[in-house]
């Protein structure tokens, strides 16, 4: 696609390397982009600048905060004695919008995927093997998408976990395998949540 102003092939370009984003879709988004008025433009930019300067990782669960811890480890009321393990943040934002668990989390910040070379090593596995052998963890909750390498992954976490006088549990099979946990509607992951069973080794 050859466009007549380099400024906004460039810009096109820029936008075309986010998620899901096509070059057509870019362009779209660029054009839309163009007809605002300059100081919306400027707002918009400093919106993502202001996102990669002061947004931080919670140095206890890795959620995204502002702060350095989030705001759902250091709220009192939370049961920290509760640790529900998910791939990102968007699994938080899914199980937080069914009010169905007041624990705290801890993001893998992905899943064990050797075709796309993640390893244990790639992930955040030894805070989790730490929480759980110097603090009062009294469970912990598998919240990993239902796909071979979410499964993989809570496989790896249990052998690491189960020394431990912990209860391991994970999501009852209301959500569907293969699918995203993210993309599961409140309702099913709310029932999911709850009815979580403990986990066990397959045979």
């Amino acid at each position: 696609m050859k466009l007549p102003s380099r400024y906004l092939q460039d810009a096109v370009d820029q936008l075309s390397t986010l998620p899901s984003i096509g070059k057509r879709s870019a362009l779209r988004l660029v054009l839309s982009l163009l007809h605002r008025k300059p100081e919306e433009i400027e707002r918009f930019a400093q919106a993502f600048l202001a996102l990669k300067t002061h947004v931080k990782h919670c140095k206890s669960c890795k959620n995204v905060s502002d702060n350095e811890i989030c705001s759902i480890c250091s709220n009192p009321q939370r049961n920290h004695e509760i640790i529900c393990v998910v791939e990102d943040i968007r699994d938080i934002l899914a199980i937080e919008e069914t009010n169905s668990f007041k624990g705290i989390y801890h993001v893998l910040g992905g899943i064990i995927s050797p075709m796309d070379g993640i390893g244990p090593n790639d992930l955040n596995i030894n805070d989790l093997i730490f929480k759980a052998s110097s603090s009062n963890v009294r469970e912990v909750i598998f919240a990993l998408s239902p796909t071979m390498e979410g499964d993989t992954t809570n496989y790896y976490l249990y052998k690491k976990l189960k020394p431990f006088d912990i209860l391991i549990t994970t999501l009852s099979r209301g959500v569907s395998v293969g699918s995203e946990l993210h993309y599961t509607d409140g309702l099913t992951l709310g029932r999911s949540l709850l009815n979580r069973t403990p986990f066990k080794l397959e045979a």
